[in-house]
């Protein structure tokens, strides 16, 4: 157990925790759109896809746990790593140049927070039920349309997907680094790959509210 704490005390350690806890959520998110993506087949199907998660019973709540964990540990590597460099800079640059560096790089600081605040946002409504009474377990499918119809909700959720897809874009360009693919022949790889993932997963996501605003889900 020491040398796995100070193992994470360099910063090398950090970021692969981020990289491994960032490789799970990855993990997760194609899992849970490739679900959520049965509301284009019906309700029943969506319905009996809920049905089945909560069928699993403790499982489901184990699953939970791990992902609530690998939360903490990203979000708490990520803040560690970025007041590091600050430190490591304390005086800005005179000019400051962004030499091999991306938008989605220099936004992780703000997209990070906002998914995280999202996240605790959509738990709430569609884990917990607690943002409209009319929501009901046995009617996932009703859920999704009832709170998709509504413009403001639909737009939170783009945005929120927008800035998902930022996030992996960079997230997974600094993963596949991290767990060795760092040679510079890789490198065009993970320019096209990462960005490309990250964002079809998220237009994934887009893809359930821009359906129920223009009545194709219903």
């Amino acid at each position: 157990m020491g040398r796995v704490a100070m193992f994470y005390q360099t910063t090398v350690g950090k970021k692969v925790v981020m990289a491994a806890t960032g490789g799970l959520f990855c993990l997760f998110l194609v899992g849970h759109l490739l679900g959520n993506l049965q509301i284009f087949i019906g309700a029943e199907r969506l319905n009996a896809y809920a049905h089945f998660l909560k069928s699993l019973g403790e499982l489901l709540w184990v699953v939970r746990g791990v992902m609530g964990i690998a939360l903490v540990l990203h979000f708490v590597a990520a803040l560690q790593i970025t007041l590091e460099n600050w430190r490591a800079r304390p005086v800005g640059y005179a000019v400051k140049k962004d030499i091999e560096t991306s938008y989605a790089a220099r936004t992780m600081i703000i997209s990070g927070p906002l998914l995280l605040l999202y996240v605790i946002y959509h738990l709430m409504m569609f884990t917990l039920l607690w943002t409209d009474p009319s929501y009901t377990v046995a009617d996932v499918y009703g859920n999704v349309v009832k709170a998709f119809q509504v413009p403001l909700i639909s737009g939170i959720y783009i945005v929120a997907m927008l800035a998902l897809g930022f996030h992996l874009s960079h997230g997974i360009f600094s993963m596949l680094n991290t767990l060795g693919l760092s040679n510079q022949r890789y490198h065009t790889f993970r320019k096209i790959v990462s960005p490309t993932v990250g964002f079809l997963i998220a237009l994934g996501y887009i893809a359930i509210p821009v359906a129920v605003l223009v009545g194709l889900v219903h």
